[in-house]
């Protein structure tokens, strides 16, 4: 299985084994346009979602909820009515619900179930992706066109002109106050860009007469070119610039450069020694071969002789388990046979059926004396009923006869 992956991983191209990591950063974005921390890291007490996390194998049950728990409310986000998965429940079913969704939502399943069980790799992103598209869609979101910022140059270059401007007037202006600094001292470059913007405020406010200097043009030159060494003007770089980030291009580039001819030296030489081994190897092969030629045909030989006496042992074999088939068969035969006589011998000189009719007889006995002593005692009460019967007849005759003897006597 995994060669038939590698081998379809060297068809796409060697980009494919990167592919689900860009996969699984464009479903982290569309599952924060879908508001997922809200309506289900905060439901269901979850952390969120690293932007590799499907990518890669980091706990394969936990991978395998949040898989379910994302999967069902992007479907029920598209529309149809799905249950929330339970952390216990089958994953086997789950998966088959998640891909008849899928395949209700048009999307094409060409891979087993059992790649989705592993809550990672390609599969598992490619579901959640087509599931957040579908959500999107249903939700009503568009991309809208990307809008690019225009570079204006000509501004630019007016600016960069007239702050190369505002610097000399500095320079000329600010001599004086810096002639007793240090050689270590300096100019920065946001200082000098605070006073210049001064310096136009300043300007806008026109005198009404015009200025005149009253100072030498020869004192001027001498105090500029005394306090010239000691201006330094700092300019801080901008990482953002994308002049930066040439100058560092070509620098790298020069270091792969030196880098590489560096390399192609030992290279070159590992590949000499290499070949030269090999070499070496190929001959002390065929030397090898040419000496054990005649073992190597012998050998042959007995490996031909080895095969025959196989064959010829299967062949014997053969007939053996199937003798030994029939031996077996007859063998239960008998067995079968002699238990048949031991039991026929053993039931005609046991006694054990005449102790049983004993058994049998002493128990009938038995039962017809108690069904006698039921009899004598139904008999007896009968007779009891009789007589209280005949008893109360008399007493009632006794009593109808007496009252007829006393009316005739009166």
């Amino acid at each position: 299985m995994a060669q038939e992956d590698r081998r379809g991983e060297e068809e796409r191209g060697p980009g494919a084994v990167h592919h689900m990591f860009v996969l699984m950063e464009d479903v982290l974005d569309k599952l924060k346009l879908l508001n997922y921390e809200e309506e289900v890291l905060k439901k269901h007490n979850m952390k969120a979602v690293s932007r590799h996390y499907f990518a890669l194998p980091t706990n394969p049950g936990e991978q395998f909820y949040m898989f379910s728990i994302l999967a069902a409310w992007l479907i029920n986000k598209a529309g149809h009515r799905f249950d929330q998965p339970q952390e216990y429940d089958d994953p086997n079913a789950t998966v088959s619900s998640i891909l008849s969704e899928l395949r209700a939502f048009g999307g094409s399943v060409d891979f087993p179930p059992s790649k989705l069980k592993t809550g990672h790799g390609e599969h598992v992103c490619y579901v959640l992706d087509f599931l957040t598209e579908v959500a999107l869609n249903n939700s009503g979101f568009t991309w809208s066109k990307p809008v690019y910022p225009t570079e204006e140059l000509e501004e630019e270059s007016v600016l960069e002109d007239d702050a190369e401007l505002t610097l000399d007037k500095l320079e000329e202006e600010l001599a004086e106050d810096v002639a007793d600094y240090d050689e270590d001292n300096f100019i920065d470059l946001d200082v000098l860009k605070a006073q210049t913007n001064k310096m136009n405020i300043s300007e806008s406010s026109k005198p009404d007469e015009i200025l005149e200097s009253t100072t030498d043009v020869a004192e001027w030159n001498l105090e500029v070119e005394r306090v010239l060494p000691q201006l330094k003007v700092t300019i801080r770089t901008d990482n953002k610039d994308w002049r930066i980030h040439v100058d560092q291009m070509h620098q790298h580039k020069e270091g792969i450069d030196s880098s590489l001819k560096e390399a192609k030296t030992y290279l070159n030489k590992l590949h000499d020694e290499i070949g030269r081994t090999l070499e070496k190897v190929a001959n002390r092969e065929k030397y090898i071969n040419s000496q054990l030629e005649a073992l190597i045909q012998e050998y042959r030989a007995a490996q031909a002789q080895l095969s025959e006496a196989k064959e010829r042992y299967q062949q014997a074999s053969g007939g053996v388990t199937e003798r030994t088939r029939i031996l077996s068969e007859i063998t239960e035969e008998l067995e079968k046979v002699k238990q048949d006589m031991e039991e026929k011998g053993s039931s005609m000189t046991d006694g054990a059926p005449l102790v049983k009719i004993k058994q049998a007889l002493t128990k009938l006995k038995q039962e017809t004396v108690q069904m006698e002593i039921r009899t004598g005692v139904v008999e007896h009460t009968l007779l009891q009923a009789k007589l209280k019967e005949k008893s109360n007849m008399t007493r009632d005759m006794h009593a109808t006869s007496i009252p007829e003897s006393s009316v005739g006597a009166y």
